[in-house]
């Protein structure tokens, strides 16, 4: 099972790797316009947030929803190539595929949960680091066409759904479903101040995720410099997946704190010393903290706080990357300038201050 998982990460994320870093800028060499193309990549995520809800009582995730998911991711990303030259054709695919990708992942998260160690886990995740990695530094080379990335999107997405499958018929042994029933059971104001500390965390994300390369090209470092920052963030991701085990057995709200206060740092560092190599070097090295260590630690104590353990890993992405990204882009395009990384910083901040209030809720259930 650790290498069924690993290869469905390795390519799942190497997907995700296409269509955030390449497939906007495939979208300009069709022609759409800076406000047309934020519509389009906004439907994903968007989706990702109001599919959970439908599985609140009218759906089940199960093997056989999961399998559903990952035909319709198939046949929307088939899509993509007739619908590139149409707007609206392709906005709805978009939603399409959205809604897919709202379902597979959590689902595939639950079940690596259920079937890998925590130690083991992380080392099966960071077959996705490798993969986003090492799609972006390919097609970064051999991209021409706007065609290109939706031929490369269509691969990745077509072999994960194939080891998406190959993990359902190979673990039947942890087959169940999470079952709507009356929402007793899953209740996000009971934990609310975690649900808020994992959207405003995504938030602080939006000005790094969408201006972090346009800030630091502004401040004097070149393009290939700005690159090999980036590379060397996912770099120290995948080595805290590697060796994240033994952290994990300590108390995760505290990690989950750490984590956080550490991302407020990290931003606050990247507004105090724009223009500076080794302290812009230093920052990245945090994304080991910022983004492995969070995630792991997120999905691992949802786990442990939920019943309907995959409704919960779909509300984490959808509620964070989901509308959290979503929020997050809107607000750092609205602030952008040299002032962005002290906002996000304050955001992560405030995530890191209602945090402290989770506590409090439990001792009082």
């Amino acid at each position: 099972m650790f290498w069924r998982l690993s290869a469905f990460y390795l390519f799942y994320f190497a997907a995700v790797g296409v269509y955030v870093i390449f497939f906007p800028k495939a979208l300009q060499m069709a022609g759409y316009s800076s406000l047309q193309i934020g519509i389009l990549l906004s439907a994903s995520p968007l989706m990702r947030f109001f599919a959970p809800f439908l599985f609140l009582r009218h759906l089940k995730l199960d093997d056989r929803t999961f399998l559903g998911a990952l035909g319709l991711m198939s046949v929307a990303v088939l899509l993509f190539y007739p619908a590139l030259s149409t707007f609206w054709t392709l906005l709805g695919v978009n939603l399409l595929f959205g809604a897919a990708m709202s379902v597979t992942l959590p689902f595939v998260e639950t079940r690596a949960l259920e079937s890998l160690d925590r130690k083991t886990y992380g080392r099966a995740r960071l077959f996705g680091s490798v993969g986003f990695i090492a799609i972006a530094l390919w097609l970064g080379k051999v991209l021409q066409s706007p065609y290109d990335a939706v031929v490369y999107l269509s691969a990745t997405i077509l072999t994960t759904a194939l080891l998406g499958a190959a993990i359902v018929f190979a673990d039947r042994a942890h087959a169940h479903a999470d079952t709507p029933g009356d929402g007793s059971d899953f209740d996000l104001l009971r934990h609310w101040p975690l649900w808020s500390a994992f959207f405003l965390m995504q938030v602080s994300f939006g000005g790094f995720y969408n201006f972090f390369t346009i800030y630091e090209t502004a401040h004097g470092i070149s393009l290939e410099t700005t690159s090999w920052l980036w590379s060397f963030g996912v770099i120290c991701e995948i080595v805290m997946f590697y060796f994240q085990g033994p952290l994990l057995q300590r108390d995760l709200h505290t990690i989950l704190k750490v984590t956080i206060f550490v991302t407020s740092v990290r931003w606050a560092l990247l507004w105090l010393f724009p223009d500076s190599l080794p302290v812009t070097f230093a920052a990245q090295s945090l994304h080991a903290l910022s983004f492995a260590l969070y995630h792991t630690t997120a999905i691992t104590l949802l786990h442990t706080l939920y019943r309907r353990k995959a409704l919960a890993q779909q509300f984490f992405l959808g509620i964070s990357y989901g509308l959290g990204g979503f929020v997050g882009a809107v607000v750092a395009g609205k602030i952008y300038g040299p002032h962005l990384f002290l906002f996000e910083s304050g955001i992560a901040l405030t995530a890191f201050l209602v945090l402290l209030l989770e506590k409090n809720v439990k001792n009082r259930l």
